[in-house]
């Protein structure tokens, strides 16, 4: 029996159990198709960019490890990522940091920055498509500090400002290029080492600078707003929390970005997604994975990330939720870092998909509270490994463990050479 053979006999198998539940797997599998990731660029080079400016990490963030062959220019991040998006099946997006722009050699500052340094992305992008998602940059620069754009300091904080209304305005023009909506997210790492003497002051004056970067509208882009807990070096006061983000996008109708390790480890993000679903119009997510505190671990099929999909699933909610990913592990090949993290997140939206939900939805509303416990603890052992299977044949990437070796060579032959 050859490996395709035995995949279709799997697969045939499992799609007759899931229909004794009502499940049908093929619409499962048409469902998962149509979950566009968006990658984050800064996986394959340390979030290091590409404004020529050099030096370390900077503004409450760091990446941990110095595995050999980080892309040094936009070339081969360029090709890391097609290299990776040939491991992951589907389209999928790719989200750009506004440090990435096809500067040319030049020392272009961030309030100068123009939809032309990002040109020759979006031409790159539909070449290979994929459409383009985007994020305005406030750290590792000289002027960003502990403060951004709730520095009371009106010089850098209009200089901020400057930066973001102009990151806005790229990412309208991505949304034009290609016909769809860019996704723009704005997350700054404004904080404090200890608490200040006033925290209304710093989210008043963060709040007016949103407003006056809100101010103009655009059609071809959708405003997304991040917080977060802490930052390296700013443990005790994040001025962009969670609370204060929640309130300004539930207020002025933006999106509210979920970054799953910005919370509490404690914290069910899973159990905000139909708060927010309620009072915000969409929410954009960056799918991470925090040990500790928000280390950026490489997403990995666990019970977090199992949640966080069941729940968008039982909401009915994928056409307006945005998945994303972000984390920048650097201890490990970069390569199979994105795709051992994509092919995750792909994992857990299908076993979601592969719920029996009219079935559960009946014993509760029956007050068959045991059956539906009973069916939740069954539903982990159902072959839903046999349709992600399919899934991958039918997309024509590797399927189980296949990946590897193909990453293993693309480092021997051009990874491995980079100095």
């Amino acid at each position: 029996m050859t490996k395709e053979t035995a995949i279709k006999s799997a697969f045939q198998v499992a799609s007759e159990k899931y229909a004794a539940l009502g499940v049908d797997v093929n619409k499962a599998i048409d469902s998962l198709q149509k979950i566009a990731l968006s990658l984050h660029c800064w996986q394959a080079d340390d979030v290091t960019g590409f404004e020529n400016q050099g030096g370390t990490l900077t503004g409450g963030i760091q990446v941990t490890g110095n595995y050999p062959g980080r892309a040094r220019n936009i070339d081969e991040l360029r090709a890391d990522i097609l290299k990776a998006s040939s491991y992951i099946a589907g389209n999928h997006r790719l989200s750009l940091h506004e440090i990435y722009g096809d500067f040319q050699g030049k020392v272009v500052d961030r309030d100068e920055v123009e939809p032309v340094h990002f040109q020759s992305w979006m031409q790159w992008a539909k070449e290979n498509g994929m459409k383009l998602d985007f994020n305005s940059t406030s750290f590792s620069h000289p002027k960003s500090g502990d403060l951004t754009l709730a520095n009371p300091d009106n010089e850098i904080r209009n200089f901020w400002i400057e930066h973001t209304k102009r990151c806005r305005w790229i990412s309208e023009e991505m949304g034009k290029y290609q016909e769809d909506p860019a996704m723009m997210n704005l997350w700054v790492h404004d904080g404090s080492k200890e608490v200040p003497a006033n925290r209304l002051k710093y989210r008043r004056l963060l709040e007016q600078s949103l407003d006056e970067i809100f101010s103009t509208p655009y059609n071809y882009m959708k405003d997304c707003i991040e917080a977060k807990l802490f930052g390296i070096g700013l443990e005790s006061y994040t001025v962009g929390s969670y609370d204060f983000y929640l309130g300004y996008g539930a207020k002025k109708g933006k999106i509210v970005t979920l970054d799953t390790g910005h919370f509490h480890l404690t914290e069910s993000v899973a159990d905000k997604v139909s708060s927010l679903l309620l009072f915000t119009p969409e929410i954009m997510l960056h799918v991470s994975r925090p040990i500790r505190w928000d280390s950026d671990h490489v997403v990995i099929l666990n019970d977090d990330l199992m949640d966080l999909a069941r729940e968008i699933i039982r909401c009915e909610a994928l056409d307006r939720v945005h998945i994303g990913l972000d984390y920048f592990d650097a201890t490990i090949n970069r390569i199979g870092a994105y795709v051992i993290g994509c092919r995750a997140t792909q994992k857990a939206f299908l076993q979601a998909l592969l719920e029996p939900s009219a079935l559960l939805q009946q014993y509760e509303a029956e007050g068959k509270y045991f059956e539906r416990l009973a069916m939740q603890e069954e539903l982990k052992s159902m072959p839903w490994n046999a349709v992600w299977d399919m899934f991958c044949l039918q997309n024509n990437v590797p399927v189980g463990d296949d990946y590897i070796a193909g990453i293993q060579q693309y480092e021997k032959e051009v990874t491995s050479k980079r100095n």
